[in-house]
């Protein structure tokens, strides 16, 4: 047995001796001379690619140079990779490749480009042999020859984008070919013997270029020096590919390297590349490629397109322009999610850029146009903007160029003033146009505009002009106590009565109204006997003959006071942020020389509450929506403002609740106008609920007669909005 053991070891050892040995350099140049060859020997121009040897033999290059990184010690390098990259191996196939000879080469050439870099473990990015030729490919989507094969290009950004994502440093060598470390070329990480040195760059061109030390300097919105095509470039050139599936990788490697937590990678993205205004022109051309017949109401009921679902699928009853539409609104969804994404140097300079060329370049001059179709249709749009951007940087940009960024004094319309931002006075004035559409469209893009999470937007529009409180009474020294508060609840000596249906609303509260001529100073903090007063002051103004909840079978108010309840936590949430005041302003520090005006935001709500009972339904719904909204927010001034009756005013000035008995004032004098009228107010409010057929409606006043729909529900809303906040004041 020994002997045979001894026999077996001899003749596996003369079997070990005769197994001939793999030559993988020879094989590897074999390789590559019979591709060179195929080029001198060919007569036939026509064959494609695909039916010579060349697609086979730079499969099994690939296959050496992966076999050989794998028997060779860590951070050593073969002598085939020696070889490819001594002999520039890759700038000649990246050459054929833009050829596009023999036919089809270049999806070759891509796709071994994309299966070198992806299968290598090495870095090779860093060699001058390598991104040099890499970024000639990435030039060939301006090739004449036509476009490039766009799944073998995508499959190679890929490729790039996974390697630099893994190694940030890289992304400046892709793009400027520079090394971040030293700011010099990249040919010193390895110099095959014999290979010839690149020329130094020059110094000015040196000093262009980032340097850590840049890190931390301000992002200068300026086009880069050169427009040739780079990798972002090309990536987003495929992000607008047709093919949705080519689409959606080019989209998602955007976001990946735009995401990559590197200062010096971020800094080359937003100075060295294109990147900035390539994703803001491309949204300017979507915006403008929308059609100008496309009706404004299927923006406002677009639902919201996200950029991975956009185009995958196309609905039977799609309106005319939708497929516009939502192809602005897919690209807008990608920048939002770009900017939320990116890293901040990279999401504040692509953020300022759209601010720049498509806020301020395209959007304005829409916003400010003359046509009616036009403004309702930028108005929209603008609207739609405001609902669907929720990055924070966006937003911020958004908001700055509706309200504008210089700060002036407060003054009324008649003044003659001219306010510098054109825009944001435009739009105010507009909540008052002559056209009721535009009137309506306006209010809806302030609405969700104060809705936010913005301080500006509440501090511009209103509070900056409460801030001093001049729109109250200001006594003589010593004499605070006697005149406080002696307003009555209501004016016009209209007598306020309980409404039963608040108490049904709220099992085991009872509300009971005042009969004091007077109420006491304002507290810091209200207490219930004030909140039922305040209450009930509002329930109590649309006078009873003018009422019509009493006739119909409604939930009560603990509706309204569950929507309110929703609505103010949203509000409190928001604030909450803004670090606003938990009490009035002392009077003490506020001037007392300063003139009240509320400002034309508001002073244009009040003009238009005051011709409710004039207006269209709709448009008093919208008015009375913003007016709701605004009382939501929990700032004390704003509070005290809107919602308090008892304010002792100052000459001149008005309020909200002012405003409310100057409009009953007016309806008790036209009640008695108008034959049947609750008959009729009854018929309308059921109309209005859907109870009673249109051809049933045939009504006299019918304006009127919505407004005063629309003014007791106000009040109620109101009533609500007031117990709310105090049930959040009462201490647990």
């Amino acid at each position: 047995m020994a002997l045979l053991g001894r026999l077996g070891a001899l003749l596996q050892r003369a079997v070990e001796t005769e197994e001939p040995r793999l030559d993988l350099p020879a094989a590897f140049t074999d390789h590559w001379k019979g591709i060179t060859q195929y080029y001198l020997e060919t007569t036939d121009e026509n064959k494609p690619a695909k039916e010579t040897d060349i697609p086979w033999r730079l499969k099994q290059m690939l296959d050496i140079l992966a076999y050989e990184e794998k028997k060779q010690p860590s951070g050593e390098t073969g002598p085939c990779l020696e070889y490819l990259l001594q002999h520039k191996i890759l700038e000649t196939l990246s050459t054929l490749a833009k050829a596009e000879y023999p036919t089809g080469m270049r999806s070759h050439v891509l796709l071994f480009f994309s299966r070198l870099l992806g299968q290598m473990q090495c870095p090779l990015l860093h060699y001058l042999n390598v991104y040099r030729p890499v970024q000639k490919l990435l030039h060939l989507g301006n090739d004449a020859l036509g476009s490039e094969p766009e799944k073998e290009m995508m499959q190679l950004i890929a490729a790039l984008c996974t390697k630099i994502k893994q190694d940030p440093a890289l992304l400046p060598y892709v793009l400027e070919g520079k090394n971040v470390a030293s700011g010099q070329k990249l040919d010193q990480a390895f110099q095959p013997q014999g290979a010839t040195a690149e020329p130094a760059l020059d110094p000015v061109e040196q000093d262009r270029r980032l340097c850590p030390e840049e890190a931390s300097c301000e992002v200068r919105l300026v086009e880069p020096a050169s427009s040739a095509p780079n990798l972002v470039t090309s990536l987003i050139s495929l992000c607008k590919s047709k093919k949705r599936k080519v689409a959606l990788k080019a989209q998602e490697n955007l976001l990946l390297l735009t995401s990559i937590d590197h200062q010096a990678a971020a800094l080359a993205l937003a100075r060295d590349s294109r990147l900035c205004p390539l994703v803001a022109d491309h949204l300017c051309t979507l915006c403008d490629a929308i059609p100008a017949t496309v009706n404004p109401a299927d923006v406002t009921t677009l639902q919201p397109v996200s950029w991975r679902l956009q185009g995958s699928c196309i609905e039977e009853n799609a309106f005319p322009g939708q497929a516009s539409l939502e192809a602005f609104f897919a690209w807008l969804d990608l920048c939002d999610c770009l900017v939320k994404e990116a890293h901040p140097v990279v999401a504040g300079a692509v953020s300022e850029t759209v601010a720049q060329r498509f806020f301020q370049g395209v959007l304005q001059s829409q916003l400010l146009q003359m046509s009616e179709r036009g403004i309702l249709l930028s108005t929209a749009v603008l609207t739609a903007l405001v609902r669907h951007i929720r990055s924070p940087a966006l937003l911020q940009e958004l908001v700055g160029f509706v309200l504008g960024t210089k700060e002036e004094p407060a003054v009324p319309k008649d003044s003659g003033h001219q306010p510098q931002h054109h825009l944001c006075s435009q739009l105010i004035e507009r909540c008052n146009h002559l056209s009721d559409e535009i009137s309506m469209a306006t209010l809806r893009l302030f609405e969700e505009l104060l809705w936010l999470p913005d301080q500006r937007i509440m501090q511009h529009l209103v509070l900056d002009h409460l801030e001093e409180r001049s729109y109250l009474l200001r006594s003589p020294p010593g004499q605070e106590e006697s005149l406080a508060r002696e307003q009555e609840p209501c004016e016009d000596g209209l007598e306020l009565e309980e409404d039963p249906y608040f108490i049904d609303g709220f099992p085991g509260t009872s509300f009971q109204v005042s009969t004091k001529p007077g109420v006491p100073a304002p507290k810091q903090q209200a207490q219930p006997e004030d909140v039922k007063e305040v209450v009930s002051s509002f329930l109590c103004l649309v006078p009873s003959e003018a009422k019509t909840s009493a006739y119909l079978e409604e939930a009560g108010y603990d509706t309204y006071v569950h929507d309110a309840s929703v609505l103010f936590q949203e509000c409190c949430t928001k604030a909450s942020r803004w670090h606003w005041p938990k009490a009035p302003r002392p009077l003490e520090t506020c001037s007392a020389s300063t003139g009240f005006y509320e400002g034309r935001f508001l002073e244009v709500l009040f003009e238009r509450l005051m011709r409710i009972l004039d207006q269209p339904y709709a448009v008093n719904l919208q008015v009375t929506s913003v007016l709701s909204r605004l009382a939501l927010f929990p700032h004390p001034h704003l509070h005290e403002y809107l919602l308090d009756p008892y304010l002792p005013l100052a000459p001149g000035c008005r309020t909200l609740f002012s405003v409310l008995i100057r409009v009953i004032g007016d309806l008790m004098q036209r009640i008695h106008r108008i034959p049947n009228f609750p008959t009729n107010l009854l018929l309308v409010r059921r109309g209005l609920m859907g109870l009673v057929p249109a051809e049933e409606q045939q009504i006299g006043h019918r304006t009127l007669l919505e407004g005063v729909v629309v003014l007791e529900e106000f009040c109620k809303e109101l009533a609500a909005i007031v117990f709310v906040k105090s049930m959040r004041e009462v201490p647990a």
